[in-house]
């Protein structure tokens, strides 16, 4: 199809965007990639704090370099709406920050024990943390070092920011209730696993060692799929993900996390770990239903539906 001159009425949508144009002109072979950057240019703004949806059914318009403005519907004098999300901070960046606060936390309540529970009849006379609290610590650095480490080098992003405040909010379900909770709980003097071994109770300790181990590498490998889904030239292409999982839920990624951190429970003893646990899970439940609901949109026939997104005949 031969390439037409078209020009685009602009309207913002919710509050006012300052120098943007009320018209906009490309042609329809153009990438959508470049309708963000021509209107992020004009209006003085950064790219990534625009998001454009078509004026006709409200759906998003992604600033993809494999989407043309041909592929997206608009034709000549069709009006799309931008919208300003405000200040943003790179996804990267906020994943980094989130998972390091129990990096820090875990090792700092666990050297300083001593020294930050009080004991008025003898203090500073605590014993040393007993092998299960260790054991545990090394759970916990061992997840979130993975996690830090495949933000770095593993994940592809199809948005490069989000909204400055998400930082906030992620950074306080990970510094607080993964980070503060479990480690104040699980390395109290008085933990219920404060005096075991290895050896007390091995059924549980080993049965928990197990399947963190095994959720943490089938996570891994969910991970590695779906990152080669994502050419690196364009991270917004999606693709659909098969594999280990990929078979009986939507997202077994978020499946082998809960496995995981069921070891964790399992080795911690702690309610503050069933804690962090049930309220991630929840959350990623949310996820994953939306994520369904997202490939049946954007796959049509050629995804195969799943019933369940996240746990096998749960959820």
């Amino acid at each position: 199809m031969a390439s037409k001159q078209l020009s685009l009425v602009v309207r913002p949508r919710g509050k006012p965007i300052k120098n943007l144009p009320e018209e906009t002109a490309l042609t329809s072979s153009s990438p959508a990639s470049d309708l963000y950057a021509q209107l992020a240019s004009q209006s003085k703004s950064s790219v990534d704090r625009l998001r454009i949806t078509k004026g006709s059914d409200g759906s998003l318009i992604p600033n993809s370099k494999t989407v043309t403005i041909a592929d997206t519907g608009l034709r000549d004098r069709s009006a799309i709406s931008v919208k300003d999300l405000g200040p943003q901070i790179a996804w990267r960046t906020v994943f980094l920050v989130e998972y390091l606060g129990p990096i820090l936390i875990h090792p700092f309540i666990y050297a300083l024990r001593s020294y930050l529970y009080p004991n008025p009849a003898k203090p500073f006379s605590f014993p040393p943390p007993s092998q299960l609290q260790t054991l545990t610590m090394y759970l916990v650095l061992t997840h979130f070092v993975k996690r830090e480490l495949e933000t770095l080098f593993l994940h592809k992003f199809s948005s490069s920011t989000m909204p400055l405040f998400n930082i906030f909010k992620n950074s306080t379900h990970y510094w607080l209730l993964a980070g503060l909770n479990i480690a104040v709980f699980a390395y109290a003097p008085r933990a219920s696993i404060a005096s075991d071994t290895l050896s007390s109770h091995p059924a549980i300790t080993y049965t928990g060692l197990a399947l963190f181990t095994v959720g943490e590498l089938l996570n891994l490998q969910t991970h590695i799929t779906l990152s080669a889904l994502r050419p690196a030239s364009d991270p917004t292409v999606r693709g659909i993900p098969n594999g280990i999982g990929f078979g009986l839920v939507t997202c077994p990624n978020y499946m082998y996390e809960l496995l995981a951190w069921t070891g964790v429970c399992l080795v911690s003893r702690s309610w503050a770990s069933v804690l962090f646990t049930v309220v991630a899970g929840a959350q990623m439940g949310v996820w994953a239903k939306k994520k369904e609901k997202r490939y049946r949109s954007e796959f049509g026939d050629k995804y195969k539906r799943k019933r369940f997104s996240m746990i096998p005949g749960v959820w």
